[in-house]
């Protein structure tokens, strides 16, 4: 072969890498990432943007200020199990009954029969096949089985600890209750008992190489923290340097990992084309250090400080910065949300009840909520339902005996639930008892089967992941 030719043949194949690279950061470009940070039981008013008096957090603070403080961001459960299946499929968790087992327990536990359904979409199997890498990084907590594991539901990669962290062994415990706590990588058992005072130190280096893997390529990166849930832990750094205790040093070094976050995608000059978001799973755990005020109530209530939590999303460039929304979006919206900014569509094998809120993500002149009614369930029983600005607390009928009678708030004047309106206002109190009707009847309410809910997976004989 000449000089000529070889020269030739080096020029093409350089022509052809280049061309090749731009079509990749070009379809890059298009897509953009999407970073979910989810808290576990932080509340309300944990961080500064909230509120916050007593935490330390200038990162979530300052994404608040180049982004929007969502202040009317809803889950749907007051605890961790049927909330995240809701963040994952966009469903209320009883039309995929993950809202509590037949014995009653409103989570999922170590070596349990039940978990997310494979046949359900997750937002990572939205993602997948129009080019996303996608990880999850953290606690799971949607069933420790094999079929059940994130690497299952549309994720490429798993690091970390698949339930609560009090699921483990606790010297205060003994004998103990559960299998010792699990460290997972993908679907291995790596450590047993990890120490979690370095956990979300192990989470955030975790994150940054998948960042820096994936950033000539688009991606989807869960982050569902262990903490601040009990017990708290955190690493030397932070341990005992808050104005809150253990819950404020596991609050503030969360903030600390949020910045890291932060400055990679900037580093990397990928940050204008990534959405982050931050958020929790549930209401803060009062008792344990978290603060939800001006709301009523905490974790595991439908109060509104059991289901709507703090959230703060960022989109240099697309979302608008430093700006406050009172429209009503949820957890289960961010699904469709993610399938329509990334040029695809939400399955439509099944219902979902999540609603793409990309106008008012990106201020659209005029946008509003699309979201006529949002249900608000106590473990299997429907308790309220918001409409608007008016939350209605139906009566109640808890072992066979009534609880309470029906009340009306006003959320736009009475975010603390103060001030019971339902006799002067009969007339809304009777059109949201009709949206609960409907809801009854779709998703059903007690003993009472919704005609449109969907099983659990379920298996006969499960296992300990340490076994």
């Amino acid at each position: 072969m000449n000089i000529n030719r070889i020269r030739l043949h080096i020029w093409v194949a350089i022509t052809f890498a280049t061309l090749l690279g731009n079509q990749t950061s070009s379809i890059a470009a298009s897509k953009p990432n999407f970073v979910i940070i989810f808290c576990d039981d932080l509340g309300y008013s944990d961080i500064g943007c909230f509120g916050s008096k007593l935490h330390r957090t200038p990162n979530v603070d300052k994404m608040a200020s180049e982004g929007t403080k969502f202040t009317s961001f809803y889950v749907t459960s007051g605890v961790c199990s049927p909330s995240r299946s809701s963040l994952m499929t966009g469903c209320y968790p009883r039309r995929i009954n993950l809202h509590q087992d037949h014995s009653g327990q409103w989570v999922l536990f170590p070596r349990g029969k039940r978990g997310l359904n494979p046949s359900e979409t997750t937002i990572a199997e939205v993602l997948k096949p129009v080019g996303y890498s996608t990880a999850i990084i953290g606690k799971w907590h949607l069933g420790d089985q094999p079929d059940f594991l994130p690497t299952r539901q549309g994720f490429d990669q798993y690091f970390g600890i698949p339930y609560s962290n009090d699921m483990g062994h606790d010297s205060r415990k003994e004998p103990y209750r559960y299998p010792p706590l699990p460290l997972l990588r993908n679907e291995e058992v790596i450590e047993q008992e990890p120490d979690q005072r370095e956990i979300t130190q192990r989470y955030t280096q975790e994150a940054i190489r998948f960042i820096e893997q994936n950033k000539n390529q688009p991606f989807f990166l869960y982050l569902p923290h262990t903490m601040p849930h009990w017990p708290q832990y955190a690493s030397e750094r932070f341990a005992g340097k808050s104005n809150n205790g253990k819950w404020g040093d596991a609050v503030e070094e969360i903030d600390w990992s949020t910045g890291m976050i932060l400055d990679k995608l900037k580093e990397l000059k990928i940050d204008d084309n990534t959405l982050v978001i931050f958020t929790s799973d549930n209401g803060g755990a009062v008792r344990h250090g978290a603060h939800n005020e001006p709301l009523k109530g905490g974790k595991g209530s439908t109060f509104e400080g059991g289901q709507r939590v703090c959230n703060v999303m960022r989109w240099p460039g697309k979302i608008p910065a430093n700006r406050e929304c009172s429209e009503l979006v949820t957890s289960m919206d961010l699904l469709p949300t993610f399938a329509k900014l990334a040029g695809t569509t939400p399955p439509t094998n099944n219902i979902i009840d999540g609603k793409d809120i990309s106008p008012i993500l990106l201020g659209e002149a005029g946008a509003e909520s699309k979201r006529e009614a949002f249900y608000y369930f106590f473990r299997d029983q429907l308790e309220c339902v918001r409409s608007g600005n008016w939350k209605l607390r139906l009566a109640q009928v808890r072992g066979g005996k009534p609880n309470q009678p029906a009340e009306l708030y006003n959320l736009e004047e009475d975010i603390g639930e103060t001030t019971d309106l339902a006799a002067q206002h009969p007339d809304i109190v009777k059109r949201l008892r009709g949206l609960a009707e409907e809801a009854r009847t779709d998703l059903g309410d007690g003993k009472i089967q919704g005609k449109n809910q969907r099983p659990a997976g379920f298996i006969e004989n499960p296992k300990a992941l340490t076994d």
